[in-house]
């Protein structure tokens, strides 16, 4: 393996195509390696802290290498030991002889593999949370613009009743604001694993702190807050429990949801010309059809949501496994879920930031297709307006069905114009009503102009002034970014 060259070997899109070197480099083997040395520290300080004997040189010796880690050192003692934790315990115990003998005092393997990934879990969702933000802001700056832009609404994907491209911006936006909250609801809530020994009974440090249990509940406090935590899970079994996991991959497929269905309404917008993603100058939208403008972003969000939303049934089975105190295979599925489930989520965020970001309306392809199915939505108004003017109810309404009919026919028979404002028009019945008035599009789309004005100012601007949003381009850069198929 150690002659192959790097084309030769699966490498994961999601770090070489999708997601961001932040979240990257998050869930690398560096930040995680260099996690459990920091908790190796921690832990010391604090039994220092508390009476036992360990020296400030050894605690200086650990400080002077929690990032210069030997991973070929490490690697050669994980193919002695089968054990990886006591690998990086032996190679950090290399770097800083002094304090061998302190490193991992008291501690199971959990303490740093579980504590770390609790500190990790916590920067993605911080860092996923700033995603959200960041997309909401344009998605309102989008419905702002769009706020009194009618055009046709759908139901069971049908032409319905005229809506606004605002009140629609509204609907994917405001998904994003329930994943927010409970993106916000979770780091509420995630606390340190703490010291709690190899089966949660912290049995191993009251033996170090002979009997005191003050210096026990101490010593978790000590380390929850050398990690940024105010609390520790109540309790434990060797691990702190998996619904915790299970809880963060289920938000992050809310997340993935949400993406899927705004990606997919911009691609079935796409596809009626009335909405185009962000197109580059050179770009090209197929090998084989030049003119093609696909709207590939929005595909591969619907694209990576998918694969959120998959890994959603592997954290509940992994909870709903873990025997008694706990069992080891939740290891290498928990490697696979949680990286991936954040990396995606990272890369479909900044693809939808990129999205909204860059948006083309076409105002008049969307007045052309709400007009071509305006005169059969206007039918009840033109018959409340020639009532107005004498017309007897039931007449009227006789004359617009079959009016009607025969337009329909015309339509879906002989591909024909829809004919039927001119067929009422010609129709004496018809010559008091106001057809300027009765056709204007604002009497169709209801309060959905005030409806966005009233969800930008109750829900939108509160949550800009939370995270302290200004400017034209939150989270800084080129809204485009580097974008690949």
């Amino acid at each position: 393996m150690t002659n192959t060259a790097p084309h030769e070997l699966y490498d994961n899109p999601l770090i070489t195509r999708y997601a961001s070197d932040e979240m990257s480099r998050l869930w690398s083997p560096q930040r995680k390696h260099a996690t459990w040395r920091r908790l190796w520290l921690m832990l010391a300080e604090a039994e220092q802290e508390l009476g036992l004997e360990i020296r400030d040189e050894q605690l200086q010796q650990m400080r002077a290498h929690l990032d210069s880690i030997d991973f070929a050192a490490a690697a050669g003692y994980e193919r002695r030991l089968r054990h990886d934790v006591m690998a990086h315990v032996h190679a950090f115990g290399d770097d800083c002889p002094d304090a061998r003998p302190v490193i991992h005092l008291g501690a199971t393997s959990c303490f740093v593999t579980d504590n770390t990934d609790l500190l990790l879990l916590r920067e993605a969702l911080q860092l996923v949370r700033r995603r959200l933000v960041a997309v909401i802001d344009h998605l309102g700056r989008f419905a702002a613009a769009q706020r009194d832009l009618a055009c046709l609404g759908f139901t069971h994907l049908q032409p319905a009743q005229p809506t606004t491209m605002g009140k629609r911006a509204c609907l994917w936006a405001y998904d994003l604001v329930l994943d927010l909250r409970e993106v916000e609801h979770r780091l509420q809530l995630l606390r340190a694993r703490g010291a709690k020994g190899t089966t949660g009974t912290q049995a191993s440090f009251l033996q170090l702190f002979h009997g005191d249990h003050d210096k026990v509940r101490r010593l978790e406090q000590r380390v929850a807050e050398k990690m940024g935590f105010d609390a520790t899970y109540a309790v434990t079994g060797q691990t702190y429990t998996r619904k915790v996991d299970s809880q963060i991959v289920d938000c992050l497929s809310g997340v993935a949801q949400s993406a899927h269905k705004m990606a997919t309404d911009v691609r079935l917008l796409a596809s009626r010309k009335e909405l185009a993603e962000p197109f580059e100058t050179d770009q090209i939208g197929s090998s084989a059809m030049a003119y093609k403008r696909n709207p590939m972003r929005s595909e591969r969000v619907c694209g990576l949501a998918r694969f959120v939303m998959s890994l959603q049934s592997g954290t509940a089975q992994t909870q709903a496994t873990q025997w008694l105190e706990r069992t080891l295979d939740d290891s290498a599925i928990r490697r696979l879920v949680l990286p991936q489930a954040f990396l995606a989520s990272d890369a479909l965020l900044i693809l939808l930031r990129n999205i909204f970001a860059g948006l083309v309306v076409y105002p008049r392809v969307i007045e052309k297709n709400l007009r071509d199915e305006l005169p059969f939505m206007a039918t009840e108004n033109i018959l409340m307006a020639a009532v107005e003017a004498g017309g007897d109810r039931q007449d009227l309404h006789e004359r617009i069905r079959r009016h009607s009919l025969a337009a329909a026919a015309g339509v879906n028979e002989q591909g024909q114009p829809n004919d039927l404002l001119q067929r009422l028009a010609e129709d004496p019945a018809f010559a008091a009503v106001d057809w300027d008035a009765v056709l204007d599009v604002s009497r169709f789309v209801g309060r959905a102009p005030e409806q966005t004005d009233e969800f930008l100012r109750d829900l939108i601007e509160p949550l800009r002034r939370q995270y302290g949003l200004s400017g034209e381009t939150p989270e800084g850069g080129s809204p485009d970014g580097d974008v690949r198929v």
